[in-house]
Parts: structure tokens; sequence; C-alpha cells
């Protein structure tokens, strides 16, 4: 998809007239950096997506972060127990704003076939999920599929009117 499709209409030679917000959301979605939390099998086809054949770099995510203070998206890959959940709770708050959970696989998305205590029957309990990937695991094609979707939500998003609509995150 092209600059202009995206952003707006195309005049005369490298001229592009869009709305602030179209602009905003095409950096945001263009650069997403993830944070990956892998826990199980869902970890290994998160990072096949990196390889050279599925290539995540051509949407601007060539590094998985391994800060979360430098990432904005995290994929929650597996199964998170009890044990984890601190863990994970506190890699989304060090995360920058704004920021976005994909939960690929099903043990991340329902707790998979672990019907037990110790495991948490859905991260979307504990955390606000943008996209849930179904498998198990799932491929790494339904990752970047998920990934587009998650493109798409981002560019339908309006930054600017949540900010002058809530006086109390206004600056000045």
């Amino acid at each position: 998809m092209g600059l202009e499709t995206c952003l707006g209409d195309k005049y005369g030679d490298g001229l592009i007239v869009t709305s602030l917000e179209k602009a905003i959301n095409w950096s945001r979605k263009s650069s997403l950096w993830p944070c990956s939390f892998g826990l199980a099998c869902c970890a290994l086809e998160m990072i096949d997506v990196a390889l050279s054949p599925y290539d995540l770099s051509r949407f601007g995510m060539e590094v998985f972060r391994p800060s979360p203070r430098q990432a904005d998206l995290m994929i929650v890959a597996g199964t998170v127990t009890k044990k984890m959940l601190p863990v994970v709770l506190r890699i989304y708050e060090q995360m920058a704003n704004p920021k976005w959970v994909i939960a690929m696989g099903a043990c991340a998305s329902s707790g998979g076939i672990f019907r037990s205590y110790a495991v948490v029957q859905g991260i979307d309990q504990y955390l606000p999920v943008d996209m849930y990937i179904p498998g198990c695991p799932p491929r790494p094609e339904a990752l970047i599929d998920g990934i587009l979707k998650l493109h798409d939500k981002i560019m339908q998003e309006k930054p600017l009117h949540s900010k002058l609509s809530n006086p109390t995150t206004g600056c000045c």
C-alpha cells in the first residue's frame, strides 16, 4: 500500500495532502516495535516471522526490542501461568504509550488445553488485547496477518480526539 493510499491525495511532484491524524497513525503503524514475551511453543513461531522467508522487517519491525521501554507492541506468545503474570503486567506497564497487545495462540487467548488453577485462562482478563491470533501454535503467516489487521486498527484510531476531549490529558 503506497504512502498516498494511506495518507490521502497526491498532488504534483511529491506533494501529499493529509490530516494530522492520518499522518500520526501512519507513522505509528509503520514503526511498531515489538516487545516479545515468548513463553512456550508459540514463541518459536513468533521468532520465525523475523527470519528471511517471512521478513517482518518489511513492516518496520526488524528487531524485537530487549527492553519494554523501547517497545510499543507486546506479543504474548504461549501459556501464561499465574507465577509469570506479574512479570507480564510489569513489562506492559513499562512500555511506551500508545501500546498494543497481541495474544498469540490458544494458550494466551484462552488458556488452551491447560484447564488448571495455575494457568491464566486468557491474558485479556489482565491486559487490553487488541488482536487475537488463533491456533496451537499459529503459523507465522497468521501472526503476519494479525499484525496487518492491527495496522488497519491503528489507522482507524483518533489520537487527537482523545487528547482534546479529555481536559485532564491535554497540555497547557
